[in-house]
């Protein structure tokens, strides 16, 4: 998947935190105990939030008398990066993991459960339903969520005004009847703005679809239901499709526009309506980087019939890796380093904090929707009680297994035959359903 981060960040809440954590962090960690373990642990990121992490593990150090090996790769290579290294057995002990990866990291026996480790489950009562479900694989555990985020339905207020439209949509049908409205009014060629292109995103867009009407890629078996007209793909598709054919209020172009572009089409102002990530609000909202700020609005993701306002949410954790955890005095380090990261250094949940006050990224800690500093912030761009209660209905992708990335290719391109005209709705996901049910016999 695609991710929130793409340069270092400032370390402007760095010495308020970082002294918290010296003076909690050091009981809580026992300092001459783990001053004893040996060996630095050996900690790998993708290159994203990189003065954000270092400060967070001089800290670390500083607490436990630890010594960490830090070393990162650009998120384009990281997995290969990864792949290589546990292959090779490369040094490893605990490893920044996309919720993607986890089947096929799992089965490959490179990264271990923490189902043994008490410090860390203990923080499962704190952390949103999905993202605990999004680090299980086969009934175990393997990690702790330090950034998570879901699929979004804004709006542009001022463009609705004008038009005569007092309140949002709730469902995709007064979706598509305020587009038309908005569209007569020539306020907007295109009033709604989807992204469709062939990338990592494209799997959340169609999810969120897919999730709001009621629907389903799979059952709770694993097998493929995306070709049964009564499961919700069926419905969110046919839409789609109608949407860019016969009512023309998604330009047919968006099989061809990713979800950059798309975000910069919104913030320039062409469109009414954007399903996007929820951190995007920030970049939206920001007057030295879109011309409708201020204008920007996050409803609930409209709802099919028989649907609701359910969205997907994704995440990314701290995974421990199978050498670390065959031995007992690595593991308890790379035990802490993970609770320092993905759960509370000395008191606070630090690291997903900072996260969100330097980059606008969000967190699945529940607990931080009541923190004044984290309310005081998102205030200045949008309101977090939209934020928190559409997170409430967010929903792990169903589809995510070893053979994900073989069958995404096949099931993106059969949405986006089927937009263009090339094939029914029926067709394509009958294709993407037998190729799911291919893959997993296989």
């Amino acid at each position: 998947m695609s991710n929130i981060w793409n340069g270092d960040a400032s370390r402007r809440d760095f010495l308020k935190l970082a002294a918290a954590a010296g003076v909690a962090g050091t009981s809580a960690l026992s300092l001459d105990a783990a001053a004893q373990a040996g060996q630095p642990i050996n900690f790998y990121t993708w290159s994203a939030a990189v003065d954000l992490v270092k400060s967070h593990l001089t800290a670390f150090e500083s607490s436990t008398g630890l010594k960490v090996n830090y070393n990162n790769a650009p998120w384009a290579q990281y997995r290969d990066t990864m792949v290589t290294k546990f292959v090779g057995k490369a040094p490893l002990d605990v490893m920044w993991v996309s919720d993607s990866w986890l089947p096929e990291w799992a089965e490959a026996g490179w990264i271990a459960p923490i189902d043994g480790f008490p410090s860390l489950m203990k923080y499962n009562a704190d952390v949103d339903a999905f993202c605990n479900e999004s680090m299980r694989y086969k009934g175990k555990q393997y990690g702790l969520t330090y950034y998570t985020d879901y699929m979004a339905f804004f709006y542009d207020e001022e463009m609705l005004k004008k038009a005569g439209i007092k309140a949002p949509p709730t469902t995709w049908d007064e979706l598509l009847q305020q587009s038309l409205k908005i569209k007569s009014a020539g306020l907007s060629e295109y009033p709604m703005m989807l992204s469709m292109a062939r990338e990592s995103w494209l799997i959340e867009f169609l999810s969120a679809m897919v999730f709001s009407n009621g629907g389903r890629f799979t059952d709770a078996d694993g097998a493929a239901v995306m070709a049964d007209p009564k499961r919700g793909a069926h419905q969110a598709m046919q839409w789609v499709v109608d949407a860019v054919n016969k009512h023309k209020i998604i330009s047919p172009a968006c099989v061809e526009t990713g979800e950059l572009n798309g975000l910069k089409a919104f913030g320039a102002g062409n469109h009414a309506f954007a399903l996007l990530s929820r951190y995007r609000v920030r970049t939206l909202n920001d007057p030295k980087q879109s011309a409708i700020a201020g204008r920007v609005k996050q409803a609930l993701m409209p709802m099919g019939p028989g649907g609701s306002h359910a969205t997907v949410g994704w995440m990314r954790f701290h995974g421990m890796s199978t050498q670390a955890a065959a031995d007992k005095t690595r593991a308890a380090n790379a035990a802490k380093l993970i609770e320092w990261f993905g759960g509370k250094a000395g008191s606070q949940y630090q690291f997903q904090k900072m996260l969100f006050s330097d980059l606008g990224s969000g967190f699945g800690v529940k607990e931080l929707f009541r923190d004044p500093e984290v309310q005081a912030n998102y205030k200045k761009y949008s309101d977090i009680a939209m934020y928190e209660a559409q997170q409430k209905l967010a929903r792990k992708k169903d589809v995510i297994a070893p053979w994900f990335g073989e069958w995404d290719e096949v099931n993106g391109t059969a949405w986006q035959t089927a937009v263009v005209g090339k094939s029914s709705v029926a067709a394509a996901l009958k294709k993407s359903s037998e190729a799911w049910n291919d893959l997993r016999k296989s």
